[in-house]
C-alpha cells in the first residue's frame, strides 16, 4: 500500500529578523551572512506563540485543500524538536484544534530531518491498512532555542510549518521510496544539552547549555557526506537515475549546503528549490515550506527528490512522483 500526498500547506509567522537586526546584536554583517549562508532574513513567531500555533494554520489549509475534515484524520503526526510543551507532545495541541479527537497522535523528533523521517513512518502506518488518511505537520520554533549572543547559530534559524495530508488512496503525489538514516556517535556537535530530564532547566545548567550549540565547519562537512549518501540510496532505491529527476528540494540549512547536493546530482539551479534568503533554517519545516511554495512549478510527472540531514546526526532522502491532487 503507498503514500500519496493529497494536498501540502504552509504557515510563516509575520515576523522577521533581517541581517541588519543581527548586526547590532552580534559582531557580524550582511556580506559576511549573505556570503556563508545565503540567508537575508528569518521568519520569527511572536513571543507566547509555540510550534502548534504556528502548525495550525497550515494545518486548517492542507485540510481544507484536501476536503477533510478532523473527524475523517486517523492519525496526526507532528514533526518536531520545538514542541509548545514536552508533555504532551505538539500533535495533541493540533489534534484539539482540528476537532481530530480519538485519532493516534504523536510527535516525532528528528531535527532538521524530521521530514524525511515522518514520510517514512507514515508510510508505515498507512501500510498497515488500519490508518487511512493522515494529517502529518512539521512545526519548529527555533527562535525559543537559539542564544542570540552566539553568531554562529542565532544568523541560521527561523521558525514556521509545512503541513501534508496524506493517503493510502491513489491520486496524488507519490512515495517511490525513503532512506532514513544516523550517527549517534555525532550527538555533541549540534544539539542542546539543557532543558531534557538529565539537565532540567529548574536544577540549573552550564551557561549556555539552555540553547543549541553548533561547532559549524565540522557540522557542514558530515552534512554533506549525510546528503550524499541519502541522494545515492534514494535514487538507488527508487530506480531511478540523476537524469531522470526534474526537481531538488533540498533541506536549507545554508546555500553552500543545498549547492553541493544540487551539483552532487547535476542539477541546474532552475532544478532546485530554494527558499532559504527569506526563512532561514526551519530545521524539520524547511523541506514541506519549499515544497509548499515551489509546487505551482511542478508538472505531473516530475520526479522530485527531497534531501535532509539534522542533528542527531540523522538524515534522509525521500523519491516522489508528482501528480497534481484535487479531492474527489
Amino acid at each position: 500500500m503507498a503514500l500519496y500526498i493529497k494536498s501540502v500547506a504552509h504557515h510563516t509567522p509575520e515576523g522577521r529578523l533581517t541581517n541588519a537586526d543581527l548586526e547590532k546584536m552580534v559582531d557580524t554583517n550582511d556580506e559576511w551572512i549573505v556570503s556563508r549562508t545565503g540567508i537575508s532574513e528569518r521568519a520569527m513567531a511572536k513571543e507566547g506563540e509555540g510550534a502548534a500555533d504556528l502548525a495550525l494554520p497550515a494545518a486548517r489549509e492542507a485540510m481544507k485543500k484536501a476536503g477533510v475534515e478532523g473527524k475523517d484524520l486517523d492519525a496526526i503526526v507532528v514533526a518536531t524538536c520545538t514542541p509548545d510543551t514536552t508533555i504532551p507532545g505538539a500533535s495533541s495541541h493540533v489534534q484539539k484544534a482540528v476537532g481530530a479527537g480519538g485519532s493516534m497522535a504523536f510527535d516525532l523528533n528528528a531535527a532538521c530531518s524530521g521530514f524525511v523521517y515522518a514520510m517514512e513512518v507514515c508510510e508505515g502506518l498507512l501500510a498497515t491498512g488500519r490508518h487511512k488518511t493522515i494529517l502529518l505537520v512539521c512545526a519548529e520554533k527555533f527562535s525559543s532555542v537559539v542564544n542570540y549572543k552566539d553568531r554562529n547559530t542565532c544568523i541560521l534559524f527561523g521558525d514556521g510549518a509545512g503541513a501534508l495530508v496524506l493517503s493510502s488512496e491513489p491520486g496524488g503525489a507519490k512515495l517511490c521510496a525513503a532512506y532514513s538514516g544516523g550517527d549517534g556517535e555525532l550527538i555533541e556537535l549540534l544539539w542542546r544539552p539543557g532543558g531534557g530530564s538529565k539537565r532540567p532547566l529548574h536544577q540549573g545548567v552550564e551557561p549556555g547549555d539552555e540553547f543549541l550549540q553548533m561547532k559549524g565547519k565540522e557540522v557542514f562537512k558530515h552534512a554533506v557526506r549525510g546528503m550524499a549518501t541519502s541522494a545515492e540510496t534514494t535514487l538507488e532505491r527508487a530506480g531511478w537515475s540523476k537524469e531522470d529527476l526534474a526537481w531538488l528540494i533540498p533541506h536549507q540549512a545554508n546555500k553552500r549546503l543545498i549547492q553541493a547536493a544540487s551539483d552532487r546530482l547535476k542539477l541546474d539551479q532552475e532544478q532546485v528549490v530554494v527558499n532559504i534568503e527569506k526563512y532561514g533554517n526551519m530545521s524539520a519545516a524547511s523541506i514541506p515550506v519549499a515544497m509548499s511554495e515551489a509546487q505551482h512549478k511542478f508538472k505531473d510527472g516530475d520526479k522530485v527528490v527531497c534531501l535532509a540531514f539534522g542533528a542527531g546526526f540523522t538524515w534522509g532522502g525521500l523519491a516522489l512522483e508528482w501528480e497534481t491532487s484535487s479531492p474527489s
